[in-house]
């Protein structure tokens, strides 16, 4: 189960079928972050807003009892398009490698089961529930990358 449970994480992280969001992370200037490049209905810094806040809520769903829903879609959007400074850009991102870490953490302790319920509430699982963090950051990070090649800065 070891093992299982270190191919999720290593999936969480990318990689394996997908681009690393670290690394694209790498791409991206604070300038031109909250640009829609083209017709793009999103900018970079919207996208990773919804992975950090998907990500995070999911991981709250799992650890905590007293769990609260969020209204969709409207909560896991940013209100608007725009980030005061870079230190508030900076903020954003160590929050989704610090709660990536966390999940990861939560994975490998063995006390977690792959594949019982999380709460008498619903059937989902913690299997259930890793698999769509890794679905969900697979397909915005093929849109980050769309984005980065439309500002025209990542390599083709």
């Amino acid at each position: 189960m070891k093992e299982i449970r270190n191919q999720l994480v290593k999936h969480i992280h990318g990689g394996e079928a997908f681009t690393q969001v670290d690394k694209l992370l790498e791409f991206i200037s604070f300038e031109k972050l909250c640009e829609r490049p083209g017709n793009l209905p999103y900018s970079f810094y919207e996208i990773f807003y919804h992975i950090r806040f998907a990500q995070k809520d999911i991981l709250d769903y799992c650890k905590n009892d007293n769990y609260k829903s969020h209204t969709w879609p409207d909560e896991y959007w940013p209100k608007n398009n725009f980030v005061k400074t870079s230190q508030d850009w900076e903020l954003l991102k160590s929050q989704f490698l610090k709660e990536r870490a966390e999940f990861c953490e939560f994975i490998m302790n063995p006390e977690n089961e792959l594949l019982e319920p999380i709460n008498a509430e619903t059937d989902n699982t913690l299997l259930r529930e890793i698999l769509l963090v890794i679905e969900h950051n697979a397909y915005h990070t093929g849109q980050l990358l769309i984005v980065l090649r439309s500002l025209e800065l990542y390599p083709v």
